[in-house]
C-alpha cells in the first residue's frame, strides 16, 4: 500500500503533452519551456514565500533541511509540505496532465518538496536514482519547476541520459542531508554522459525515477537555485515495502548522527 500520495488523481489536458512522452521515454527526461508562468507562476512564488516565513519555523528538523540552522537565508530543502496551499498541488494543472501523458496512465501525486542552492555554501547534490529512495514499480518521476534563472555557476541539473534504462546502481550512504545515499560506484563514463539543464523561472524538467541525475554546489555569491518539485506515481504502481524500510531506516539513522530533532 502507498500512503503517502493523494488518491488517484483526474487529468484533463493530456492530448497536449504526448509529443514528450517519446523524448521522457528514450533520454530518460524532457524539459519544458515556459510550462507555468504568469499568474499561476506568481501565486505559487508567494505562497513559497509565505510558507519559507511562516511555516518553516515551526516544523521538525526532519522537515526543513538548512546549510546552517541558525541562519535562515541558508535553507535548502522543504520536504512534505502538508501546508493547506500545498498539499494537493500536484493534482492541479497543467501539471498532472504531464505526468499522466509521460506515464501513461493516470497517476498519484506526493506531497511537494521545494529545493534550494544558497548562494556561497557548499552544498553538492550527490549522483543519485530517486526510486532508489522511493521503491515503486513501475518507478515514478520528478517535476522540477525553476523559481530562480539555473545554469552551470548556481548548481544546475546533471542529467545522464539514458540511464534510466540500465536499472538501479548501488547507493551507499552520504554526508548530505536531504541526499542520505548517493551512487558509490559514479565513474567517468558517467560523467561523459551527462547533460547540463539550464533554466528560465517557470521552465520545468521532468526526469525519470530511475535517471541519474546530480548537480554541482552553488558557486555565485549573490543567487539563489530554488525550485519546486512534484513526484508522481503511476496510479498502478506498487512499492517494495522491505527495501523502502531499510531506506527510512538509514535516513534515520543519517538524522540522528546529524544531532536532528525527528518529527513527532
Amino acid at each position: 500500500m502507498i500512503d503517502d500520495a493523494t488518491p488517484v488523481a483526474t487529468a484533463t489536458g493530456v492530448e497536449e503533452f504526448t509529443q514528450y512522452r517519446e523524448d521522457y521515454l528514450r533520454d530518460g527526461f524532457v524539459v519544458v519551456r515556459d510550462f507555468f508562468t504568469g499568474e499561476g507562476f506568481d501565486e505559487l512564488a508567494g505562497e513559497l514565500d509565505r510558507y519559507v516565513a511562516e511555516v518553516v519555523p515551526t516544523l521538525p528538523d526532519s522537515d526543513a533541511f538548512f546549510q546552517d540552522r541558525k541562519s535562515p537565508e541558508t535553507l535548502k530543502q522543504m520536504q512534505h509540505m502538508v501546508d493547506p496551499f500545498f498539499v494537493e498541488y500536484g493534482t492541479r494543472e497543467p501539471f498532472v496532465s504531464l505526468a499522466e501523458a509521460l506515464m501513461g496512465e493516470p497517476v498519484r501525486a506526493q506531497k511537494p518538496e521545494w529545493f534550494n542552492k544558497p548562494p556561497g555554501t557548499d552544498h553538492p547534490t550527490p549522483p543519485h536514482q530517486d526510486n532508489f529512495y522511493i521503491n515503486l514499480d513501475p518507478p515514478p518521476l520528478t517535476m522540477w519547476l525553476a523559481m530562480d534563472p539555473v545554469d552551470a555557476e548556481n548548481g544546475c541539473l546533471r542529467y545522464c541520459t539514458g540511464t534510466h534504462r540500465e536499472g538501479l546502481r548501488p547507493h551507499a550512504r552520504t554526508q548530505v542531508l536531504g541526499f542520505s545515499q548517493g551512487i558509490s560506484d559514479w565513474n567517468k563514463e558517467d560523467e561523459s554522459r551527462e547533460v547540463e539543464v539550464f533554466l528560465e523561472p517557470g521552465d520545468l524538467a521532468v526526469h525519470h525515477g530511475e535517471l541519474i541525475h546530480r548537480a554541482d554546489p552553488n558557486r555565485t555569491t549573490d543567487r539563489h537555485r530554488r525550485a519546486f518539485a512534484l513526484v508522481y506515481y503511476a496510479g498502478s504502481a506498487e512499492r517494495n515495502t522491505e527495501a523502502h524500510q531499510q531506506y527510512m531506516q538509514q535516513v534515520v539513522q543519517q538524522h540522528e548522527g546529524m544531532g536532528l530533532e525527528a518529527d513527532g
